[in-house]
C-alpha cells in the first residue's frame, strides 16, 4: 500500500466524491471528519519520537522561515488572488479566510511522505495555531474591513487545536512511553503505522463526501475560486523554498517549510464560514472548495516535491 498509496489517494478521493453525489445524507458524514482526522494524527505522531522535540522547538531558523512564510508572505500573496473575486464580499471571505491560515493537521503527514521535516513541523504547530488565532482577525480587518472580524469566535480554533492536536499527541507520548516497558503498546505503535495508509484514505473520503455536494450546487459561483486556490499551491512551491534557503534549513526543513506554505487550515476555518452571516453565506462551500483543491495538490506535491526539492551534491 506504501508502494501504491498516491493511486490510493486518488482512489479514495474519487470514492468520496461518487458516494458524496449519489447518496442521500452524505453531507451528515462531516461528524465523522474530526475522529479520523484525529486518528491519522495519531497515527503520525506515533511516528515521531517524541525524544527529538525538543532539540526541533530550539530550531530556530525553521521556525523563523515557516513564520515569515506564513504570516508575511503568505498574506500577501492571498490578498493579491482576492482581487480577482473582489466584486462578490461572500467569496472574498471565504477566500481570504482560508488561505491565511496556515495548516496544523495533515500537512504533517503529507510533510513525512515526502520526506520533510515533519518532527521539526510537528513542533512549529501550537506556534502556527496560536498566531493564527492572533493575527487573523488583524488580516481582516485590514483586507476587508471591521466586520470580518465582528463575527470571529476562537472557539473552534481551541475546539480543534484540543481535538486534533494535544489529544492525539498526548496519547501518542503515552503510548511512546509505555512501548519501552509493554508489549502491549509496542503493538499499538505497529498497528498503527500499518494503518497509516488506510487512515489516509478514509480521511480523503469522508472529507470529499460529505462536502462535494454543498460544492456542486454552488459550482458557478465558486468556479472563479478554483484557478486561485491552484495558483495558490503552485505560487508557494518556489516562494517556500527560497523561504527555507534563506533562513539556511536543509532540505527536509525546506520541504517542510514549503508544505506548512501551501497547505491551508481549511477543516479548522470551515465552522467559522459556516457561522458567518447571510452576507457571506457562500463563504463556507468556498472553504470546502479549497479543501478539494488542495486534497488533490497535496498527493501530486508528495510525489513532485521531493523531485523539486533535491539535497545539494556533496
Amino acid at each position: 500500500m506504501e508502494r501504491r498509496q498516491i493511486a490510493l489517494y486518488l482512489a479514495a478521493i474519487a470514492l468520496g466524491a461518487g458516494i458524496g453525489l449519489v447518496l442521500p445524507g452524505s453531507e451528515h458524514l462531516e461528524v465523522a471528519i474530526t475522529p479520523v482526522l484525529g486518528l491519522l494524527l495519531f497515527a503520525t505522531f506515533l511516528a515521531v519520537p517524541f525524544a527529538s522535540l525538543g532539540r526541533a522547538l530550539r530550531d530556530v531558523r525553521f521556525l523563523g522561515a515557516v513564520l515569515v512564510l506564513n504570516f508575511l508572505i503568505v498574506p500577501i500573496v492571498a490578498f493579491g488572488l482576492s482581487r480577482f473575486v473582489s466584486g462578490d464580499p461572500g467569496l472574498v471571505f471565504g477566500v481570504l479566510l482560508v488561505l491565511l491560515t496556515p495548516c496544523i493537521d495533515y500537512v504533517i503527514v503529507f510533510t513525512g511522505l515526502a520526506g520533510g521535516a515533519a518532527t521539526r513541523l510537528l513542533a512549529a504547530t501550537p506556534l502556527l495555531m496560536i498566531a493564527q488565532m492572533l493575527l487573523l482577525p488583524v488580516y481582516l480587518v485590514t483586507f476587508i474591513g471591521a466586520e470580518g472580524v465582528a463575527m470571529m469566535d476562537v472557539e473552534p480554533f481551541v475546539v480543534a487545536f484540543v481535538s486534533l492536536i494535544v489529544l492525539p499527541l498526548a496519547a501518542a507520548a503515552a503510548v511512546q512511553a509505555l512501548a519501552r516497558r509493554y508489549r502491549a503498546a509496542r503493538a499499538v505503535e505497529s498497528t498503527m503505522g500499518a494503518l497509516m495508509v488506510p487512515l489516509m484514505m478514509a480521511t480523503l473520503a469522508v472529507v470529499v463526501a460529505s462536502q462535494i455536494a454543498a460544492v456542486s450546487n454552488a459550482l458557478g459561483s465558486l468556479l472563479v475560486t478554483v484557478p486561485i486556490f491552484i495558483a495558490f499551491a503552485i505560487v508557494m512551491v518556489p516562494l517556500g523554498d527560497v523561504t527555507g534557503r534563506l533562513f539556511g534549513v536543509d532540505t527536509p526543513a525546506r520541504r517542510a517549510v514549503v508544505f506548512s506554505g501551501a497547505t491551508r487550515n481549511s477543516l479548522v476555518v470551515l465552522p467559522l464560514a459556516l457561522a458567518a452571516p447571510d452576507t457571506f453565506a457562500i463563504a463556507p462551500t468556498v472553504v470546502v472548495t479549497q479543501t478539494l483543491v488542495e486534497l488533490v495538490a497535496m498527493v501530486v506535491f508528495v510525489r513532485v516535491i521531493p523531485a523539486l526539492i533535491r539535497s545539494s551534491p556533496e
